[in-house]
């Protein structure tokens, strides 16, 4: 029996965190409709508040491929929930990086866990493609729904292609940082893990 392959308890522990992941997503998106620029600080608060539950489901992760299957079910919701395929690749490439990151310290090394939390973030950037890529389209969807121009304008000047790449090192460092939040959140499930 080969102990490297995802049984049924692994495929269900990855659903659970997924859908604990989303529900995080979910209610830092809610407070996007107060203001654009919560929309823009999405880098921040979902790598810190979403690393107690990622930090948790690190200590269950014994195997490669959790991470990544976490990242294409979340390329999928974003689907969806309306976002489209725009942000798929760059969703998918941070799951399958960060599980190549954790993976070679077979999942017991802080340091790497922290680096493969911080680019495993970089998934929440995705939420911006399509008020990059298709922002004419974007711009009149969020209009015909009843936002005002004030609103646009402003999260289009705070999202565009020149803030990107601010935007996306953002989110890996605060993922780098929520890593040691969620640790210290979660510091019994580390121990029993045997993560140092």
């Amino acid at each position: 029996m080969n102990d490297n392959k995802l049984k049924a308890k692994d495929f269900i522990t990855v659903g659970i965190f997924t859908a604990l992941l989303f529900v995080v997503e979910f209610a830092c998106g809610m407070l996007g409709f107060i203001h654009p620029y919560i929309v823009a600080s999405y880098v921040v608060m979902i790598p810190l508040v979403g690393s107690i539950p990622m930090m948790l489901f690190y200590t269950k992760i014994e195997k490669f491929g959790m991470i990544t299957i976490m990242s294409v079910l979340l390329a999928i919701i974003m689907f969806v929930t309306g976002m489209g395929w725009l942000g798929a690749p760059l969703i998918i490439a941070a799951g399958v990086i960060a599980d190549l990151i954790a993976k070679k310290s077979n999942y017991k090394s802080m340091k790497a866990i922290a680096l493969s939390h911080g680019v495993f973030c970089l998934w929440v950037c995705a939420n911006y493609f399509p008020v990059i890529v298709t922002s004419e389209s974007y711009r009149k969807s969020l209009i015909d729904g009843g936002y005002s121009m004030e609103y646009c304008d402003n999260l289009f000047r705070a999202i565009n292609s020149k803030t990107i790449i601010f935007l996306l090192i953002l989110c890996f460092v605060f993922g780098v940082i929520g890593a040691y939040v969620g640790k210290s959140v979660v510091k019994k499930h580390f121990e029993k893990a045997g993560i140092v």
